[in-house]
């Protein structure tokens, strides 16, 4: 793979991005969902009806296995701990999520515009289509989501209860942000590629890739009750886990990228 044929056509995916700015409002208006999300849950709720946190048994027990380790916390912080991490993975599955509709239309509006020929006629080799496909679609999604996240902290540290921030900034979060978020993100992204690749209909692709979110949400709700609680090691595991299986999914997209076919079949 040649790095300066990889970052060209980087490039022009990018370029196309910023001639669609509406399109990426949806990712925007998720981010802004999401981010506003726990903070009500959190902290307006029960300011508006009086009800703390700490006093609910059911929150309570479901934050024991999480933030139980931090005894400096009050209850209340305890169960903002708890959610507050919870929705950290929330905040970064979502906007992706939106962000494959992105790179559905990476692959199948080439077919619409006429492009995907050119491209074909390069001597860009498949990796480097397939790849910078799946990075066009990521970077803007991480664009924009790097901001939510400095804001999403940020506001932890003003709303939260006292020390809710320190318990925030762990290893647990590290491997969340660097290693199961961008695991997933390319997961569901080369999915999404690799389905538009053999489909006519961006619908189509976006359906369909869209059920690798599916184990995902079991994951979040099966946390959400307390049952299910990852260390920070078992994320870091999982995250190294999803890049070697994004690699696996590389590598199966350019075995299934019949170039000629492609040209043959969308004409």
């Amino acid at each position: 793979m040649t790095s300066h044929r990889l970052r060209a056509l980087l490039r022009k995916e990018l370029i196309e991005v910023s001639r669609h700015k509406a399109s990426l409002l949806p990712i925007v208006l998720v981010g802004v969902y999401c981010l506003l999300l726990p903070f009500i849950f959190t902290i307006v709720v029960p300011r508006v009806t009086g009800d703390r946190l700490g006093e609910d048994a059911d929150f309570v027990n479901a934050a024991a296995r999480s933030a139980g380790a931090y005894p400096n916390l009050s209850a209340d912080g305890r169960v903002q701990t708890f959610f507050f991490q919870q929705f950290l993975l929330v905040f970064l599955v979502v906007p992706v999520s939106v962000a494959m509709s992105a790179a559905a239309h990476a692959i199948v509006g080439e077919k619409d515009a006429r492009t995907m020929e050119p491209l074909l006629a390069t001597p860009l080799t498949t990796a480097e289509l397939l790849g910078a496909k799946v990075l066009g679609a990521l970077l803007p999604a991480v664009l924009i989501a790097a901001p939510g996240l400095v804001l999403y902290f940020a506001s932890i540290a003003v709303f939260a209860e006292p020390g809710v921030l320190q318990t925030m900034l762990t290893w647990r979060s590290a491997a969340t942000l660097m290693l199961l978020g961008p695991g997933l993100a390319l997961i569901a992204l080369q999915l999404t590629v690799l389905i538009a690749s053999r489909v006519q209909e961006e619908d189509t692709a976006r359906q369909l890739a869209l059920l690798v979110v599916l184990p995902l949400g079991a994951l979040i709700f099966a946390q959400f009750t307390g049952r299910v609680w990852l260390s920070a090691a078992a994320l870091a595991a999982a995250g190294v886990g999803l890049i070697g299986v994004w690699l696996l999914l590389l590598g199966l997209s350019v075995a299934v990228f019949d170039r000629d076919a492609v040209l043959t079949r969308w004409r």
